[in-house]
């Protein structure tokens, strides 16, 4: 196995556990990866998933090996394949629990969609990325609307092209991480996140992705106002958000609140 999953309390964490490859992932560590994110997501006494790397780096991205047996097979066959990696991708934005990205050294390649398809990325100071798939004749397709998501169009389209080294501080500028932090200070940080999403309602967590999916890039028409305040009123009716307002009232914390 080069995927471990650990879950202590209502924290779950999915490491890549291969450093000496860099981490890099081909098809048997995909399906290593849906399934660790799976078990994660149905259980229900985890509340937070953090995504990190044993190692000196996070990841190389496609294990050599791998895209070189892809090459030798046809499109389809190709296309099967990039589906699985599209499915990761999925399961990791769409996992049934906040997940955090911690990122240390080499981040390369599909290690961005990796990256980009979490909730919340935080990375070393001294982190490098880069989006190298031009240097191979191919694109980070299956990556790019994750990548894109998080760096905007006219970004990607430089970065995309140029297989540049990206910086930690550009990184962080662009939107590929969200926070930078010095190595010995990296977990410290990680930790203040996850104490700050064990306040919230983990309910209304999961529905700020659809929230932000359904009002980014589109007008504010009747279809946006309609779709918030549908929103806003069904939470208000759930357990959860009566809950909230009973504890505000009450001044006290929230059932779902951990210390």
């Amino acid at each position: 196995m080069s995927i471990s999953l650990t879950v202590e309390k209502d924290l779950a964490r999915i490491t890549l556990d291969n450093p000496a490859k860099y981490n890099a992932f081909d098809d048997a560590i995909i399906e290593e990866l849906i399934s660790a994110f799976n078990a994660a997501s149905a259980n229900d006494n985890v509340r937070i998933i953090v995504l990190g790397a044993n190692g000196k780096h996070f990841s190389a991205g496609a294990d050599l090996n791998w895209m070189k047996r892809m090459g030798e097979l046809d499109r389809t066959q190709n296309r099967a394949d990039s589906l699985r990696l599209a499915e990761l991708m999925r399961t990791i934005d769409r996992a049934g629990k906040p997940v955090i990205c911690r990122v240390q050294g080499a981040a390369f390649g599909g290690a961005l969609g990796l990256i980009c398809a979490c909730d919340i990325a935080i990375a070393s100071d001294d982190a490098r990325f880069c989006l190298s798939e031009v240097k191979l004749g191919i694109l980070p397709a299956v990556i790019a609307p994750y990548v894109v998501r998080a760096m905007g169009p006219r970004q990607a389209q430089r970065y995309f092209m140029t297989a540049e080294i990206i910086p930690a501080a550009v990184a962080e500028r662009l939107g590929i991480v969200h926070e930078l932090a010095t190595a010995d200070q990296l977990d410290e940080r990680i930790q203040a996140i996850i104490q700050a999403l064990r306040q919230g309602a983990p309910l209304a967590q999961l529905k700020s992705r659809d929230l932000i999916e359904q009002v980014a890039d589109r007008p504010i028409d009747a279809d946006v106002i309609g779709y918030t305040a549908d929103l806003i009123a069904c939470l208000r009716t759930e357990d959860e958000g009566r809950e909230g307002l009973t504890a505000f009232l009450d001044k006290r914390t929230p059932r779902w609140s951990a210390s």
